[in-house]
């Protein structure tokens, strides 16, 4: 399926056709490529979900499980809808956007807080000052002291909190900003947050304009693994399946057909040969070993085309919650009766 395709359980997502000992000895790389973008992809699409319009930057380099995981899961992450990244080198290898605050460190090296203001500002002159290493509300207040003191030279974008009861203290600190004509500086807030602590922030009427996610976002603290398979379907020229209970494998080369109308409608796994109504998901993109041009796409194309994916997506299943109906995915009659065909011959030894 092309990168950004939403897609649902026991989907086949790619397939590989090579000899047998080509496609055996890339197994754990394939798998794990896939697996960790997979998920990361999926939690960064529900967080940014839950964000509605506030842009989500992620935070989650420094937690993720190795560097690998942590340039390839921002691009993911961005790929499902987070504004931008603060992994530097992530940015650079994947043309992605960066941002990011000031940290603690830099603040705790100077003898004095508002000093730590005065000399980022200098170098950074429209950067977002990170006001909770001390004081929150003292923070904030400090910002509106420095404002006064430069003037038309204030360009502060904003101000971020990381730590506390956010809700509460985005709007004190909105209320202050507020009362000296500070109103255009923007509220971001981080430390600790997921989906759900988005969702409920945004439900409490909480002046944030946007939020940095880290741990829970990058590596996806309540859902760390998706179950994914990598099993011969198909070899010699006949249909392979693996019979074990509660782990159902569909013999052959196949393809997803998706019925949409305004929103997805259901989707139907097929036999590769079938014509079903509906639009085919799975696409060559690879032949010989060799990357298929037609099938190289810019990321901003991507990330514009899992967007679209997301806005398909009925109610029910882009909830946080689990909805009452789960998203329709059918197995043709073909395909159901080539399984069957080919489980009653490997129970007769045949």
């Amino acid at each position: 399926m092309p990168e950004g395709t939403v897609f649902f359980e026991n989907e086949p997502i790619v397939e590989v056709k090579a000899p047998l000992p080509q496609a055996q000895i890339i197994e754990t790389q394939v798998m794990n490529q896939l697996h960790v973008q997979t998920l990361l992809a999926s939690k960064g699409a529900r967080v940014a979900l839950a964000a509605g319009k506030r842009a989500v930057l992620d935070f989650g380099a420094r937690r993720v499980h190795g560097v690998d995981a942590g340039v390839k899961g921002s691009r993911a992450l961005y790929l499902s809808g987070i504004a931008a990244t603060s992994n530097m080198l992530a940015g650079r290898r994947y043309g992605l956007p960066v941002a990011g605050t000031m940290a603690h460190s830099y603040i705790q090296a100077h003898d004095c807080e508002y000093e730590a203001f005065q000399q980022f500002l200098k170098r950074f002159p429209e950067t977002v000052l990170l006001v909770d290493t001390v004081d929150t509300i003292k923070g904030v207040e400090k910002v509106i002291q420095l404002a006064k003191e430069l003037g038309d030279d204030f360009k502060v974008k904003g101000i971020r909190l990381d730590s506390g009861d956010l809700g509460q203290l985005a709007k004190q600190a909105r209320a202050l900003l507020d009362d000296n004509d500070l109103s255009h500086l923007k509220i971001i807030a981080s430390g600790g947050l997921d989906e759900h602590k988005i969702a409920k922030l945004i439900e409490d009427s909480a002046p944030i304009d946007g939020f940095g996610v880290g741990t829970g976002m990058g590596v996806s603290a309540d859902a760390p693994a998706l179950d994914m398979a990598y099993k011969l379907v198909h070899y010699a020229d006949k249909g392979r399946l693996k019979l074990s209970s509660g782990k159902p494998v569909l013999p052959g080369e196949k393809q997803v057909f998706r019925e949409t109308d305004d929103y997805l409608v259901r989707d139907t796994i097929a036999r590769e040969s079938e014509q079903l109504p509906g639009q085919p998901l799975l696409k060559k993109v690879m032949q010989n070993g060799k990357r298929l041009p037609s099938h190289q796409r810019d990321i901003e194309k991507i990330r514009a085309y899992a967007k679209q994916q997301l806005a398909l997506l009925p109610n029910d299943v882009s909830a946080l919650k689990a909805g009452e109906k789960p998203y329709p995915v059918i197995i043709s009659e073909k395909l159901s009766s080539y399984q069957n065909e080919i489980s009653d011959r490997i129970k007769q030894g045949g």
